[in-house]
């Protein structure tokens, strides 16, 4: 059974969810493009691994206390409390560390290995202020746009810090409001970028993805592949519509939609 969004389910924005959602969109991108590439390109599924630190809380709060032990009086007999400072021991605290691998998609030339075209589906991690995943999201992003490699980069979150190359302001300023876009930079056309402004009222789009000059483009239907990993991850009978709010929540607006949405399936 298909998703009850036309184009991105933001339920599907879950953290428990996204990731699965993350690494079945690479590989339905990898299977699509490669089905239309001829020689000598092709393209493979790449990893990066970091380490983040879990949000899960093991040790409570630690705090230091002085404590009210005595009382005495003063020569004009009023009573004052004499506050005694609790010796300090250190205290261990326990901060669980993940390790994280995220998947990304690269276009090479057989033969020489050339890298062609770096093709990202954004994360939780990347586009969280302060993660160590962030930072090494954007020094491969400033690496990339200063080389010759095409970069498309596919932002299907809602939350977190803008991410994608284009400066957000500008492509805002182009396409009005978004809630998730897709971002092409080709090297060969260094000050302009291609956004698809995606928004919860729309199908995911048709993305052109750039090859070496003189080549012809290829063309990926994002809403085709979407609708594929739906299927094949068993969203729907993980999600409970009806009874969850998707995460992060949604502006009232679009609350209101989605419920007239559910109640016309």
């Amino acid at each position: 059974m298909p998703s009850p969004f036309p184009g991105m389910d933001p339920f599907l924005e879950n953290p428990e969810i996204f990731p699965d959602l993350h690494d079945r969109l690479i590989n339905g991108i990898s299977d699509a493009i490669n089905l239309q590439l001829r020689p000598p390109y092709y393209s493979a599924i790449a990893s990066r691994v970091f380490v983040e630190h879990s949000d899960r809380i093991i040790s409570p709060d630690v705090s230091v206390i002085l404590e009210s032990d005595k009382s005495s009086q003063d020569d004009r007999g009023s009573t004052t409390a004499v506050l005694t400072a609790i010796e300090v021991e250190p205290i261990i605290i326990h901060v669980p560390h993940d390790e994280i691998r995220e998947q990304f998609l690269e276009i090479r030339t057989a033969g020489d290995e050339r890298l062609v075209t770096s093709i990202e589906v954004l994360s939780a991690s990347n586009k969280s202020r302060g993660e160590h995943g962030r930072e090494l999201y954007k020094k491969k992003q400033r690496e990339i746009l200063a080389s010759d490699v095409h970069l498309v980069e596919i932002d299907l979150l809602r939350g977190g810090e803008h991410t994608t190359a284009v400066p957000l302001i500008r492509a805002e300023r182009k396409t009005g409001k978004f809630n998730y876009h897709v971002c092409v930079h080709r090297f060969d056309q260094l000050e302009n970028y291609v956004v698809y402004p995606i928004t919860l009222r729309s199908r995911l789009p048709k993305i052109a993805i750039p090859l070496l000059p003189g080549d012809p483009d290829i063309a990926i239907d994002l809403q085709h592949i979407f609708d594929h990993c739906y299927e094949a991850g068993l969203y729907r009978r993980r999600i409970r519509y009806e009874e969850s709010l998707p995460v992060p929540p949604l502006a009232e607006i679009d609350v209101l939609w989605s419920n007239e949405l559910f109640a016309r399936k």
